[in-house]
């Protein structure tokens, strides 16, 4: 899609700093970081949010999810734990209408989220 900016950044049309890439997935720093480690996993494929994964898309969720334990484990926080969440929806409190995962960690994570 033109106008998503994640499908941009997947197809290096806008810049951003990668954390990690694998087949089907993109992992980038969040630019606004809520905790010391904050990246985005996404998939390559438009999909605009959680609901839309089935069918042709069922690979999707293995692509992504392995993808954000990888970059807990390249960024140092896998042993000491992190945090993964996907906001699916405008009440779900997604921004970007394109499936993404923030893998957080880097401090204790506290709950509720915040």
């Amino acid at each position: 899609m033109n106008d998503c900016v994640f499908c941009r950044i997947a197809a290096g049309e806008i810049p951003a700093r990668l954390a990690a890439r694998a087949e089907g997935a993109l992992a980038f720093h969040d630019l606004n970081p809520r905790a010391p480690v904050h990246v985005l996993v996404i998939p390559t494929a438009h999909l605009g949010d959680a609901g839309a994964v089935g069918g042709d898309a069922h690979s999707v969720w293995p692509a992504v999810m392995e993808l954000a334990v990888e970059v807990a484990r390249r960024e140092g926080i896998a042993d000491a734990g992190y945090r993964l969440v996907i906001n699916s929806g405008s009440d779900g409190g997604q921004s970007v209408a394109h499936l993404h995962v923030h893998v957080l960690g880097g401090r204790r994570m506290t709950w509720p989220p915040g």
